[in-house]
């Protein structure tokens, strides 16, 4: 004898994967930002030439990337929890996540330009 109805959950399942994303993706940027001040407050050239020198090996482009992708995946979960909580009618929900998407896309591909121009 069954007690109860089943509760049937819907909706977005992301609660606590998004939540340890974003915490993640928080510490990435925190260590990555904390590296980057310590090398400007240790640089003997803090001009273009040292930057460009910083930026140069191939596992700081790496570690930059990990970076980049951390900021864009902590963006993406942060602004499309903003249109889930506040923007009600579905279609401008989806439009406003539909442009997000979009406009993250195309930072991360400028952003990886711009490093490997470097």
């Amino acid at each position: 004898m069954a007690i109860g109805s089943k509760r049937l959950v819907v909706g977005a399942h992301y609660g606590l994967r998004d939540w340890l994303v974003q915490r993640i993706t928080a510490i990435v940027l925190a260590v990555y930002t904390l590296f980057l001040v310590g090398m400007l407050l240790f640089a003997r050239d803090p001009g273009y030439e040292g930057w460009a020198r910083l930026f140069t090996p191939t596992w700081m482009k790496a570690l930059t990337l990990i970076a980049l992708a951390s900021l864009f995946y902590h963006a993406w979960i942060g602004v499309r929890d903003i249109w889930m909580d506040y923007v009600k009618p579905t279609g401008v929900r989806l439009t406003l996540q539909v442009l997000t998407v979009l406009w993250l896309a195309a930072c991360a591909v400028w952003s990886v330009q711009v490093l490997w121009r470097v």
